[in-house]
């Protein structure tokens, strides 16, 4: 499985999915949690959280360490798309550390789920 890294990317896919599922059910701010892919299929993100109020958080899982400026080019475009609807985009990653990749798009370590 982990020579895969199809295999692996997907099962992380669904890991994280279902944290963040978990953690949403219990929310008060009454969050819905939706997968973006066009008709196309030129353009995918993971999750895509839409708060009560109509903002939104979009997701992208990564099992690389530490993602580049490249890797979150579909948040970047959604973000584009919604203007300031998206307030954040998210690249969860296997890597230990969080820093900005772009205006409003940010990396993070997939443990931060579970830390304060």
């Amino acid at each position: 499985m982990l020579r895969d890294p199809d295999l692996l990317g997907r099962l992380l896919d669904s890991f994280v999915t279902a944290q963040i599922r978990a953690e949403l059910v219990v929310s008060d701010f009454g969050p819905r949690l939706f997968h973006l892919r066009q008709a196309d299929g030129r353009r995918e993100v993971d999750l895509v959280v839409e708060f009560a109020d109509g903002r939104l958080v979009a997701i992208e899982v990564k099992a690389a360490a530490a993602p580049d400026t490249a890797e979150p080019r579909h948040l970047v475009w959604l973000r584009d798309q919604l203007g300031p609807r998206m307030v954040a985009g998210l690249v969860l990653h296997g890597g230990p550390h969080a820093y900005p990749l772009a205006e409003r798009v940010y990396a993070a370590p997939i443990c931060s789920l579970w830390t304060a």
